[in-house]
């Protein structure tokens, strides 16, 4: 379990916590080294230019977790099915999302996620960004897509609460994503700020819908999504915004558990906020952590120094720097504490879970 030596530990290493980062190559590299050493990071997370082998994806898991000082450190991976999937065979390659919507089975959604947990458990993976939560209420929407559930705000709650579950019960945490929802925009955050026109009645009944639903099943994490949305706040993108983070997910939702900000460096943010300053606006405004995705140790020591620099000021206040703390320190205790199976490779691409596979794609 973790404990209170986090207490004790520097500033510097208790605002790391706060952050989860890329890196680059398929081993753990010396600039990673060194910024775990001086910031005692909360998390890596891990994309296709990590990945090599199972072996090699469980050593990495093994290494950064042996560096870690304080608290045990997330091994993250964005690994919903479909296109956005960074493990390829000997994993196994899951259809798209959509088909679950269509089949509107979930059994099949429990079977499916339930075997990704195993899959990712197996090599040491301990947060999933998954399941997509977004209501795919436009059809033009590229950038989600079939990666949502389906395009009605019922059955993405029941199927998207069914894969929290699930993959949760296999031990491994659940980020649902995006806050406060995606699924009705047209531009891509990954290049630009996309607006979300709705009024919040509209909204409540809607968009945040299966955010409730994963708030009941108790998912570990949610992420905010680099969206503008007028009705709530007509300056600041979802991610830095205190009235969509701290005043509606939190307050009015009731999220318990650890909320996480997209990555920084999407342009969405980085063309108006350099991510020093993105990232002590999105702690300032109730995010628990941030990703900062791209492979450069530089830039994330700057933004963790610009967070230091923060807390020491009070821009960020202590209260709300230690309750990111504390929420990430709870979900930490739920899910870093099981060990992974000795013989991963019995874990990957099983037959049962290539049947599942078949039988997700019979609703492509």
């Amino acid at each position: 379990m973790c404990d209170n030596r986090s207490t004790m530990a520097s500033l510097h290493q208790r605002v790391g916590q706060l952050a989860i980062v890329g890196f680059k190559g398929v081993a753990v590299p010396v600039e990673l080294r060194s910024l775990v050493r001086e910031f005692d990071l909360g998390g890596v997370i891990l994309f296709a230019r990590n990945v090599e082998a199972p072996d090699q994806v469980a050593e990495i898991g093994r290494e950064i977790r042996s560096l870690s000082r304080d608290l045990p450190i997330w091994v993250s991976v964005d690994q919903e099915g479909g296109r956005v999937a960074r493990l390829k065979r000997p994993f196994t390659e899951w259809p798209p999302m959509a088909t679950l919507g269509r089949s509107g089975d979930e059994r099949l959604a429990e079977r499916f996620a339930r075997a990704l947990g195993r899959e990712l458990r197996a090599v040491g993976i301990s947060l999933d960004y998954a399941p997509v939560l977004d209501v795919r209420t436009n059809p033009a929407n590229t950038v989600i897509g079939d990666r949502a559930l389906d395009d009605r705000a019922d059955v993405v709650s029941r199927l998207g609460a069914t894969i929290i579950r699930a993959l949760q019960d296999e031990g491994v945490a659940s980020c649902g994503k995006h806050f406060p929802g995606h699924g009705d925009t047209l531009a891509d955050s990954h290049d630009d700020l996309p607006v979300v026109e709705h009024p919040l009645d509209r909204l409540r009944a809607v968009e945040l819908a299966p955010f409730r639903a994963a708030i009941d099943a108790g998912v570990a994490a949610i992420m905010t999504a680099h969206v503008l949305v007028p009705s709530v706040d007509e300056e600041r993108p979802a991610t830095l915004s205190p009235a969509i983070v701290t005043r509606l997910l939190r307050e009015e939702l009731q999220f318990s558990g650890a909320i996480l900000s997209d990555d920084l460096q999407m342009k969405a943010i980085a063309d108006q906020y350099p991510v020093g300053r993105a990232a002590v606006a999105a702690v300032a405004a109730g995010c628990d952590g941030v990703l900062i995705c791209g492979p450069d140790q530089g830039a994330q020591a700057a933004a963790l120094e610009a967070i230091v620099r923060a807390v020491e000021a009070g821009e960020i206040p202590h209260a709300r720097f230690d309750d990111a703390l504390w929420r990430q320190r709870r979900q930490k205790d739920r899910f870093l504490t099981r060990a992974a199976p000795a013989d991963l490779r019995a874990a990957l691409g099983r037959d049962e879970h290539q049947a599942i596979a078949d039988d997700m794609a019979r609703f492509l």
